[in-house]
Protein backbone atom coordinates (compact mmCIF):
# COMPACT_ATOMS: atom_id res chain seq x y z
CA UNK A 1 0.00 0.00 0.00
CA UNK A 2 1.22 3.50 -0.68
CA UNK A 3 3.22 4.93 2.06
CA UNK A 4 1.55 8.22 1.96
CA UNK A 5 -1.53 9.81 4.17
CA UNK A 6 -5.05 10.02 2.51
CA UNK A 7 -6.67 13.65 2.14
CA UNK A 8 -8.63 13.27 5.23
CA UNK A 9 -5.28 11.75 7.37
CA UNK A 10 -3.76 14.93 6.08
CA UNK A 11 -6.24 17.55 7.04
CA UNK A 12 -6.22 15.74 10.22
CA UNK A 13 -2.10 16.04 10.76
CA UNK A 14 -2.72 19.93 9.92
CA UNK A 15 -5.67 20.14 12.27
CA UNK A 16 -3.47 18.25 15.31
CA UNK A 17 -0.75 20.77 13.91
CA UNK A 18 -2.02 24.07 13.90
CA UNK A 19 -4.39 23.00 17.68
CA UNK A 20 -0.60 22.06 19.14
CA UNK A 21 0.98 25.23 17.83
CA UNK A 22 -1.19 26.99 19.06
CA UNK A 23 -2.67 25.94 22.21
CA UNK A 24 0.89 23.84 23.62
CA UNK A 25 3.90 24.99 22.30
CA UNK A 26 7.64 24.22 23.61
CA UNK A 27 6.61 27.29 26.42
CA UNK A 28 3.42 25.01 27.30
CA UNK A 29 6.09 22.46 28.71
CA UNK A 30 8.71 24.81 29.99
CA UNK A 31 5.84 26.82 31.77
CA UNK A 32 4.74 23.18 33.10
CA UNK A 33 8.26 22.37 34.47
CA UNK A 34 9.18 25.77 35.39
CA UNK A 35 6.62 25.84 38.01
CA UNK A 36 7.02 22.65 38.93
CA UNK A 37 3.02 21.96 38.58
CA UNK A 38 1.77 19.52 40.53
CA UNK A 39 -0.10 17.57 37.74
CA UNK A 40 2.57 18.24 34.85
CA UNK A 41 -0.43 18.00 32.51
CA UNK A 42 -3.31 20.29 31.36
CA UNK A 43 -6.85 19.37 32.53
CA UNK A 44 -8.08 21.46 30.15
CA UNK A 45 -6.18 21.27 27.17
CA UNK A 46 -6.92 17.40 28.30
CA UNK A 47 -10.34 18.32 27.17
CA UNK A 48 -9.84 20.40 24.66
CA UNK A 49 -8.36 17.20 23.00
CA UNK A 50 -11.66 15.62 23.38
CA UNK A 51 -13.05 18.21 22.04
CA UNK A 52 -11.03 18.35 18.88
CA UNK A 53 -12.03 14.88 18.99
CA UNK A 54 -7.88 13.69 19.53
CA UNK A 55 -8.58 12.62 23.00
CA UNK A 56 -10.93 9.71 21.60
CA UNK A 57 -9.29 9.16 18.04
CA UNK A 58 -9.50 5.07 18.29
CA UNK A 59 -12.95 5.07 20.44
CA UNK A 60 -16.02 4.52 17.99
CA UNK A 61 -18.56 6.64 17.56
CA UNK A 62 -21.04 5.11 19.91
CA UNK A 63 -18.74 5.84 22.64
CA UNK A 64 -18.55 9.37 22.01
CA UNK A 65 -15.24 8.93 20.18
CA UNK A 66 -13.85 9.90 16.33
CA UNK A 67 -13.63 6.19 15.62
CA UNK A 68 -10.47 6.26 13.40
CA UNK A 69 -7.23 3.82 13.31
CA UNK A 70 -3.76 3.38 13.85
CA UNK A 71 -3.03 5.79 11.40
CA UNK A 72 -4.42 8.44 12.88
CA UNK A 73 -3.54 7.79 16.10
CA UNK A 74 -0.04 7.58 14.85
CA UNK A 75 -1.01 11.16 13.04
CA UNK A 76 -1.46 12.54 15.98
CA UNK A 77 1.60 11.34 18.23
CA UNK A 78 3.31 12.97 15.52
CA UNK A 79 2.25 16.36 16.33
CA UNK A 80 2.83 15.37 20.01
CA UNK A 81 6.50 14.63 19.36
CA UNK A 82 6.84 18.15 17.47
CA UNK A 83 5.59 20.03 19.91
CA UNK A 84 7.04 17.92 23.16
CA UNK A 85 3.61 18.45 24.66
CA UNK A 86 2.78 16.48 28.01
CA UNK A 87 -0.06 15.13 27.62
CA UNK A 88 -2.25 11.64 28.50
CA UNK A 89 -2.75 10.54 24.96
CA UNK A 90 -0.26 7.20 24.67
CA UNK A 91 -1.11 6.16 27.82
CA UNK A 92 -4.92 6.94 27.74
CA UNK A 93 -5.89 7.59 24.46
CA UNK A 94 -3.71 4.55 22.94
CA UNK A 95 -2.97 2.11 25.50
CA UNK A 96 -6.13 1.85 27.71
CA UNK A 97 -8.42 2.70 25.41
CA UNK A 98 -7.39 -0.59 22.79
CA UNK A 99 -7.10 -2.63 26.12
CA UNK A 100 -10.96 -1.27 26.73
CA UNK A 101 -11.90 -1.54 23.39
CA UNK A 102 -10.06 -5.27 23.10
CA UNK A 103 -11.12 -6.70 26.50
CA UNK A 104 -13.86 -4.66 28.24
CA UNK A 105 -17.03 -5.58 28.54
CA UNK A 106 -19.81 -3.24 27.40
CA UNK A 107 -20.65 -2.15 30.90
CA UNK A 108 -16.77 -1.30 31.33
CA UNK A 109 -16.72 0.18 27.43
CA UNK A 110 -19.78 2.62 28.27
CA UNK A 111 -18.67 3.04 31.69
CA UNK A 112 -15.12 4.60 30.39
CA UNK A 113 -14.82 5.44 26.68
CA UNK A 114 -16.97 8.21 26.92
CA UNK A 115 -15.79 10.23 29.34
CA UNK A 116 -11.86 9.51 27.99
CA UNK A 117 -12.93 10.47 24.27
CA UNK A 118 -14.77 13.66 25.84
CA UNK A 119 -10.85 14.23 27.94
CA UNK A 120 -12.68 14.24 31.32
CA UNK A 121 -11.42 10.82 32.56
CA UNK A 122 -7.61 9.73 32.46
CA UNK A 123 -7.04 6.36 31.93
CA UNK A 124 -3.37 4.89 32.25
CA UNK A 125 -1.62 0.83 31.72
CA UNK A 126 0.20 -0.35 34.83
CA UNK A 127 2.47 -2.42 33.13
CA UNK A 128 6.16 -2.42 33.73
CA UNK A 129 7.85 -3.57 36.81
CA UNK A 130 11.78 -3.53 36.05
CA UNK A 131 13.84 -0.90 34.79
CA UNK A 132 13.83 -2.21 31.23
CA UNK A 133 10.96 -2.90 29.32
CA UNK A 134 9.41 -6.80 29.93
CA UNK A 135 6.17 -7.14 29.41
CA UNK A 136 6.39 -11.14 29.74
CA UNK A 137 7.97 -10.00 33.45
CA UNK A 138 4.87 -9.60 35.92
CA UNK A 139 5.90 -10.75 39.50
CA UNK A 140 2.31 -8.49 40.73
CA UNK A 141 0.17 -11.07 42.07
CA UNK A 142 -3.78 -11.55 41.78
CA UNK A 143 -4.51 -13.98 44.69
CA UNK A 144 -8.93 -15.04 44.53
CA UNK A 145 -10.47 -13.54 47.59
CA UNK A 146 -14.39 -13.61 48.46
CA UNK A 147 -15.96 -12.80 45.34
CA UNK A 148 -12.92 -11.47 43.54
CA UNK A 149 -9.16 -10.74 43.79
CA UNK A 150 -6.60 -9.42 46.22
CA UNK A 151 -3.63 -7.48 44.32
CA UNK A 152 0.08 -6.98 45.42
CA UNK A 153 2.69 -6.26 43.76
CA UNK A 154 4.92 -2.48 42.79
CA UNK A 155 4.79 -0.81 39.16
CA UNK A 156 6.82 1.42 37.44
CA UNK A 157 6.82 3.84 34.77
CA UNK A 158 3.10 4.39 34.95
CA UNK A 159 2.22 7.05 32.22
CA UNK A 160 0.29 9.68 34.19
CA UNK A 161 -0.60 7.40 36.83
CA UNK A 162 -0.65 10.32 39.21
CA UNK A 163 -3.18 11.67 37.54
CA UNK A 164 -5.09 8.79 36.52
CA UNK A 165 -8.58 7.91 37.07
CA UNK A 166 -8.78 3.95 36.59
CA UNK A 167 -5.04 2.01 36.25
CA UNK A 168 -5.43 -1.04 34.21
CA UNK A 169 -2.78 -3.34 36.13
CA UNK A 170 -1.36 -6.00 34.82
CA UNK A 171 -1.07 -9.06 37.19
CA UNK A 172 -0.40 -12.91 37.51
CA UNK A 173 -3.40 -14.96 38.84
CA UNK A 174 -3.22 -18.82 38.65
CA UNK A 175 -4.75 -19.02 35.51
CA UNK A 176 -1.90 -16.27 33.87
CA UNK A 177 -1.96 -12.91 33.30
CA UNK A 178 -5.04 -10.66 34.15
CA UNK A 179 -6.02 -7.20 33.60
CA UNK A 180 -7.77 -5.59 36.16
CA UNK A 181 -9.63 -2.34 36.27
CA UNK A 182 -8.26 -0.59 40.04
CA UNK A 183 -9.44 3.32 41.30
CA UNK A 184 -6.11 4.40 42.46
CA UNK A 185 -8.31 5.43 45.63
CA UNK A 186 -8.83 2.33 46.73
CA UNK A 187 -7.54 1.02 49.90
CA UNK A 188 -3.75 -0.17 49.67
CA UNK A 189 -2.73 1.46 45.89
CA UNK A 190 -0.39 4.12 46.90
CA UNK A 191 0.56 6.27 43.98
CA UNK A 192 4.21 8.26 44.01
CA UNK A 193 4.88 10.89 41.12
CA UNK A 194 8.69 10.99 39.10
CA UNK A 195 8.94 13.92 36.62
CA UNK A 196 11.19 12.29 34.14
CA UNK A 197 14.31 13.68 32.74
CA UNK A 198 12.07 15.36 30.01
CA UNK A 199 9.69 16.73 32.10
CA UNK A 200 7.03 14.44 31.49
CA UNK A 201 5.03 12.43 33.54
CA UNK A 202 5.27 8.72 34.85
CA UNK A 203 4.83 7.05 38.50
CA UNK A 204 5.60 3.85 40.94
CA UNK A 205 2.30 2.30 41.67
CA UNK A 206 2.46 0.30 44.90
CA UNK A 207 -0.16 -2.18 45.45
CA UNK A 208 -0.36 -4.06 49.13
CA UNK A 209 -3.49 -5.89 49.48
CA UNK A 210 -5.48 -4.18 46.88
CA UNK A 211 -9.52 -5.89 46.92
CA UNK A 212 -11.26 -5.81 43.63
CA UNK A 213 -14.37 -7.51 43.38
CA UNK A 214 -14.67 -10.15 40.01
CA UNK A 215 -16.27 -7.32 37.65
CA UNK A 216 -12.76 -5.45 37.65
CA UNK A 217 -11.23 -8.03 35.74
CA UNK A 218 -10.86 -7.31 31.90
CA UNK A 219 -11.70 -9.49 30.03
CA UNK A 220 -11.28 -13.20 30.56
CA UNK A 221 -8.95 -14.05 34.02
CA UNK A 222 -5.71 -15.73 32.75
CA UNK A 223 -6.61 -13.98 28.81
CA UNK A 224 -4.29 -10.64 29.13
CA UNK A 225 -2.09 -12.08 26.41
CA UNK A 226 -4.07 -10.98 23.41
CA UNK A 227 -5.67 -7.45 24.05
CA UNK A 228 -2.33 -6.79 26.10
CA UNK A 229 -0.13 -7.66 22.96
CA UNK A 230 -2.85 -5.61 20.59
CA UNK A 231 -2.61 -2.69 22.76
CA UNK A 232 1.59 -2.77 23.21
CA UNK A 233 2.17 -2.86 19.03
CA UNK A 234 -0.37 0.34 19.19
CA UNK A 235 1.04 1.85 21.84
CA UNK A 236 5.11 1.53 20.31
CA UNK A 237 3.47 2.38 16.92
CA UNK A 238 2.79 5.73 18.22
CA UNK A 239 5.68 6.06 20.69
CA UNK A 240 7.72 5.26 16.73
CA UNK A 241 5.37 8.46 15.04
CA UNK A 242 6.57 10.78 18.31
CA UNK A 243 10.02 9.96 18.08
CA UNK A 244 9.87 10.70 14.48
CA UNK A 245 8.20 13.89 15.33
CA UNK A 246 10.44 14.93 17.74
CA UNK A 247 13.40 13.67 15.55
CA UNK A 248 12.06 15.77 12.61
CA UNK A 249 11.49 18.66 14.68
CA UNK A 250 15.14 18.86 16.17
CA UNK A 251 15.97 18.19 12.63
CA UNK A 252 14.46 22.11 11.28
CA UNK A 253 15.56 23.58 14.40
CA UNK A 254 18.95 23.04 13.49
CA UNK A 255 18.73 23.37 9.60
CA UNK A 256 17.14 27.20 11.22
CA UNK A 257 20.37 27.65 13.46
CA UNK A 258 23.12 26.77 10.71
CA UNK A 259 21.09 28.99 7.84
CA UNK A 260 21.63 32.10 10.49
CA UNK A 261 24.53 31.42 12.46
CA UNK A 262 27.43 32.92 10.90
CA UNK A 263 31.11 31.99 10.75
CA UNK A 264 34.03 33.50 9.19
CA UNK A 265 31.62 36.11 7.37
CA UNK A 266 29.15 33.04 5.88
CA UNK A 267 26.26 30.57 7.37
CA UNK A 268 27.53 27.83 8.86
CA UNK A 269 25.08 25.57 6.80
CA UNK A 270 27.08 26.97 4.07
CA UNK A 271 29.85 24.53 5.01
CA UNK A 272 29.95 21.20 2.87
CA UNK A 273 30.47 19.33 6.19
CA UNK A 274 27.66 19.98 7.68
CA UNK A 275 25.40 20.11 4.37
CA UNK A 276 26.65 16.36 3.76
CA UNK A 277 25.62 15.49 7.57
CA UNK A 278 22.57 17.42 7.06
CA UNK A 279 21.29 14.79 4.04
CA UNK A 280 22.24 11.94 5.50
CA UNK A 281 19.43 12.83 8.70
CA UNK A 282 16.90 14.01 5.77
CA UNK A 283 17.16 11.06 4.30
CA UNK A 284 17.30 9.03 7.58
CA UNK A 285 14.22 10.46 8.71
CA UNK A 286 12.16 10.02 5.49
CA UNK A 287 12.61 6.46 6.05
CA UNK A 288 11.91 6.18 9.64
CA UNK A 289 8.53 8.16 8.76
CA UNK A 290 8.01 5.28 5.90
CA UNK A 291 8.78 2.13 8.34
CA UNK A 292 6.32 4.20 10.90
CA UNK A 293 3.24 4.49 8.82
CA UNK A 294 4.03 1.26 7.13
CA UNK A 295 3.47 -0.24 10.84
CA UNK A 296 0.66 1.81 11.50
CA UNK A 297 -1.08 0.44 8.07
CA UNK A 298 -0.52 -2.92 8.81
CA UNK A 299 -2.22 -2.50 11.78
CA UNK A 300 -5.41 -0.75 10.35
CA UNK A 301 -5.13 -3.79 7.97
CA UNK A 302 -4.87 -6.88 10.52
CA UNK A 303 -1.95 -7.75 8.33
CA UNK A 304 0.35 -10.72 9.00
CA UNK A 305 3.40 -9.88 10.93
CA UNK A 306 1.99 -6.62 11.71
CA UNK A 307 3.86 -7.06 14.99
CA UNK A 308 6.87 -7.31 13.64
CA UNK A 309 6.59 -3.94 11.06
CA UNK A 310 6.19 -2.12 14.34
CA UNK A 311 9.22 -3.66 16.20
CA UNK A 312 11.22 -2.75 12.59
CA UNK A 313 9.53 0.82 12.86
CA UNK A 314 10.12 1.90 17.08
CA UNK A 315 13.95 0.52 16.46
CA UNK A 316 14.31 2.42 13.48
CA UNK A 317 12.67 5.89 14.25
CA UNK A 318 14.77 5.64 17.68
CA UNK A 319 17.60 5.35 16.22
CA UNK A 320 17.13 8.26 13.89
CA UNK A 321 15.70 10.42 16.31
CA UNK A 322 18.84 9.97 18.65
CA UNK A 323 21.01 10.81 15.13
CA UNK A 324 18.61 13.78 15.31
CA UNK A 325 19.09 15.52 18.25
CA UNK A 326 22.93 14.13 18.48
CA UNK A 327 23.70 16.04 15.34
CA UNK A 328 21.54 19.15 16.40
CA UNK A 329 23.61 19.70 19.87
CA UNK A 330 26.80 19.14 17.89
CA UNK A 331 26.04 21.80 15.19
CA UNK A 332 24.81 23.53 17.23
CA UNK A 333 28.29 23.63 19.54
CA UNK A 334 28.10 24.85 23.02
CA UNK A 335 24.74 26.73 23.39
CA UNK A 336 23.23 23.38 22.19
CA UNK A 337 23.76 21.98 25.98
CA UNK A 338 21.81 24.88 27.69
CA UNK A 339 18.29 24.87 28.64
CA UNK A 340 18.32 28.16 26.92
CA UNK A 341 17.90 26.80 23.50
CA UNK A 342 14.90 24.11 22.64
CA UNK A 343 17.21 21.44 21.07
CA UNK A 344 18.09 20.02 24.74
CA UNK A 345 14.43 19.08 25.24
CA UNK A 346 14.50 17.79 22.28
CA UNK A 347 16.91 14.79 23.40
CA UNK A 348 15.77 14.45 26.46
CA UNK A 349 12.60 13.41 25.37
CA UNK A 350 13.95 11.20 22.86
CA UNK A 351 15.69 9.25 25.41
CA UNK A 352 12.81 8.72 27.28
CA UNK A 353 10.69 7.78 23.99
CA UNK A 354 13.36 5.14 23.37
CA UNK A 355 12.95 3.45 26.23
CA UNK A 356 9.22 3.77 26.19
CA UNK A 357 7.70 0.19 25.41
CA UNK A 358 11.21 -1.27 24.32
CA UNK A 359 14.56 0.10 23.10
CA UNK A 360 16.06 -0.60 19.60
CA UNK A 361 17.97 -3.90 21.65
CA UNK A 362 14.64 -5.03 22.55
CA UNK A 363 13.11 -4.75 19.32
CA UNK A 364 16.32 -6.30 17.26
CA UNK A 365 15.81 -9.25 19.87
CA UNK A 366 11.93 -9.68 18.89
CA UNK A 367 12.69 -9.84 15.06
CA UNK A 368 15.66 -12.14 15.31
CA UNK A 369 14.00 -14.84 17.79
CA UNK A 370 11.01 -14.08 15.25
CA UNK A 371 13.34 -15.40 12.46
CA UNK A 372 13.70 -12.20 10.61
CA UNK A 373 10.95 -9.63 9.28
Amino acid sequence: MPLILTDEQTMLKEAADGFLAERAPIRHLRELRDRKDADGVSRELWRAFGEMGFAGVIVPEAHGGSGLGAVEAGVIAESLGRTLTPSPFLGSSVLAAKVLLEAGSDAQQAAWLPQLAAGEAILTLALEEGAKHAPERIETRAERAGNGFRLNGRKAFVLDGHVADALIVVARADEGLTLFLVDPKAAGVEIERTAMVDAHNAARVTLNNVEVDADAVLGEVGGAGAPLNAALALGRACAAAMLTGAGDQAFQITLDYIKGRKQFGRAIGEFQALQHRSAHLFSEIEIARAATLGALQRLDAGADKADLAVSVAKAKAGRVAELAVQEGVQMHGGVGMTDEYDIGLYMKRVRVLNELLGDAHFHAEVIARAGGY
